[in-house]
């Protein structure tokens, strides 16, 4: 009996499609980031051997306060090191926050302060999806981006990290504590899009969003920086976001420090038919978000 053929992978068809990168950001403010040198299971938390009762107050500290995330990460390099450490970051549009916990196991999560101890780091994260077991174009992808990007950056500045959205966008790659998430990023590109967010700059080619952002607003922020070449990371403050009656966003942003603003409509389509995993059995329309036309400037 001849074998089915092998489905073809997510991210292949996602780039055979052309399907955009923009407004694909998870929306996430709060970060717990844990280092975990076990398997990653496909639910990597929930399936780890951590104790029940770090467990609990792992999910006592996202469900305190919307859109947080807790992640697993790595550096393949430590697997042999004396205890580990825990990363918190606050990724809001301006002032973003960074903490670093060393703890000699993962037991001492339970009765600390997550939000007030540790010391804060004066360097940016950068975190690679390596998570294979969730979807196998993270690892497939991930990992050739995570070992280029270690030789470009001083130890403990880049980790692997288990699922951060998007696998049909893989390699991934998030900034802390900009919250900027990337996409489809190469080997050989990660040169430049260093170079970029190192100077403070955001890559547009690669860019998919701000984790601060709705994805209407991630849309809009992404062709007022296309219509004006605004591309600081600070260049640009949101103003505001509102619906309206045909279903279409209004969103408005401004140019930090000046009175220029510009406005533009966002609605969201339907892209056609896929698989949004390598693991999914349903066919999906992903949703887009699309600026309908350039951002106006209106003030």
């Amino acid at each position: 009996m001849t074998p089915a053929p092998r489905r073809p992978f997510c991210s292949d068809v996602s780039r055979a499609d052309d399907e955009p990168l923009e407004a694909t950001a998870s929306i996430v403010d709060r970060w717990l980031l844990i280092e975990y040198r076990g398997l990653w299971a496909h639910d990597a938390v929930d399936r780890s051997t951590l104790s029940q009762e770090v467990k609990r107050a792992v999910v006592a500290w996202r469900n305190a306060a919307p859109r947080s995330r807790v992640l697993f990460v790595r550096r393949p390099e430590r697997r042999g090191a004396p205890g580990l450490v825990v990363f918190r970051a606050d990724t809001p549009e301006h002032g973003g926050a960074l903490r670093c916990l060393e703890l000699e196991r993962h037991d001492d999560l339970v009765g600390i302060d997550l939000d007030r101890d540790g010391d804060e780091l004066d360097h940016p994260l950068l975190l690679v999806c390596t998570h294979g077991k969730h979807d196998p174009c993270c690892a497939r992808f991930g990992r050739p981006l995570y070992e280029a990007l270690g030789e470009a950056l001083d130890e403990d500045w880049v980790w692997q990290s288990s699922h951060l959205g998007g696998d049909r966008f893989a390699a991934n790659l998030v900034a802390l504590p900009t919250g900027l998430y990337f996409g489809r990023v190469e080997p050989s590109e990660s040169w430049t899009v260093l170079d970029e967010l190192l100077a403070g700059r955001i890559p547009l080619e690669r860019y998919r969003g701000r984790s601060c952002h709705p994805f209407p607003v991630q849309a809009a922020e992404r062709a007022v920086r296309e219509t004006t070449g605004l591309a600081g990371v600070d260049d640009l403050e949101l103003v505001t976001a509102r619906t309206e009656e045909d279903g279409r966003w209004r969103v408005r942003f401004a140019r930090r420090g000046s009175a220029a603003q510009w406005e533009t409509l966002v609605e969201r389509r339907h892209g056609p038919l896929t698989h949004l995993t390598c693991s999914s059995e349903a066919l999906r329309h992903p949703r887009h978000y699309v600026a309908g036309s350039p951002p106006a400037r209106v003030a």
